[in-house]
């Protein structure tokens, strides 16, 4: 049932994306004109054409991301005794890494940056890394725990303090998978990106592991510095998750994965 909900997810990702689903709907309405059905071509080129350019101009992404990102805040005040660390995977760049045989990152690599400051601050705790490769085309040819092995050995981290889980394909099988590897009751924090914060929390809870919020990798801009800019490329760098997290969160709820919809710091 996991492989058939990861390969569905990913497929459904092909259209859900907006930036996909603007480019097929320009492609659609290129063959509706081709083929001289222009009334319907242009209900369907002029709407998306408007779509497109507020997208160029304005980053309308952080409408749907903020709210994610305020979500959980990083805690005042950190706690004095922890069992270890969890480092959700999604910082790597697998498949450039891959390439150039070089530990790459993307847009998440704020969690190694994290991560290593928090190791530092519990010098005792271990490392909890889970990640495999959330990509269809590269299963079993690398997997993202091999590059943050690799990340947290050049930023001078013990290797015997790192714990490693390379399988796992999606948030709902990095927590599955790394809790046979927790200390029951035990106290972790957990790093990952701000907008990926509320469903993994949500998962936390439902797999009963204890876990401290420490969100990095914000997307989103403040009030005062969101302004017409005119780049597509940065916006969709905020809007392309934000809306991912949303459809996740909803799904991971009606199947069972995660125990809220919009889960909070504590349950009741």
């Amino acid at each position: 049932m996991d492989n058939i909900f990861f390969t569905l997810s990913k497929l459904s990702w092909i259209i859900l994306s907006p930036g996909n689903l603007i480019i097929f709907l320009f492609i659609l309405g290129t063959l509706l004109v081709i083929f001289k059905w222009l009334g319907l071509a242009r209900w369907v080129l002029i709407p998306n054409a408007l779509l497109a350019g507020l997208v160029l101009a304005y980053p309308v992404g952080d409408w749907l991301i903020q709210p994610l990102e305020s979500r959980f805040e990083q805690p005042a005040e950190l706690p004095q005794n922890i069992d270890g660390i969890i480092v959700l995977g999604g910082g790597e760049d697998l498949k450039r890494s891959l390439s150039w045989n070089v530990a790459e990152l993307g847009l998440g690599g704020d969690r190694f940056i994290a991560a290593k400051k928090l190791a530092d601050l519990y010098p005792d705790s271990p490392i909890i890394f889970t990640g495999g490769s959330g990509s269809i085309q590269l299963q079993n040819q690398g997997s993202e725990g091999e590059v943050a092995a690799q990340v947290f050995n050049d930023m001078g981290l013990n290797p015997s303090r790192l714990v490693l889980e390379n399988a796992s394909r999606n948030t709902y099988e990095n927590f599955k998978n790394i809790k046979p590897l927790l200390e029951a009751n035990g106290q972790y924090i957990l790093v990952t990106s701000a907008f990926h914060m509320p469903r993994s929390m949500g998962i936390a809870h439902k797999q009963g592991i204890q876990v401290t919020p420490y969100p990095v990798d914000y997307r989103s801009n403040s009030k005062e510095l969101r302004q017409i800019d005119f780049d597509f490329f940065d916006h969709l760098k905020a809007l392309e998750p934000g809306w991912k997290e949303w459809i996740g969160l909803t799904v991971y709820y009606w199947t069972g994965k995660t125990s809220d919809w919009w889960p909070e710091a504590e349950k009741d």
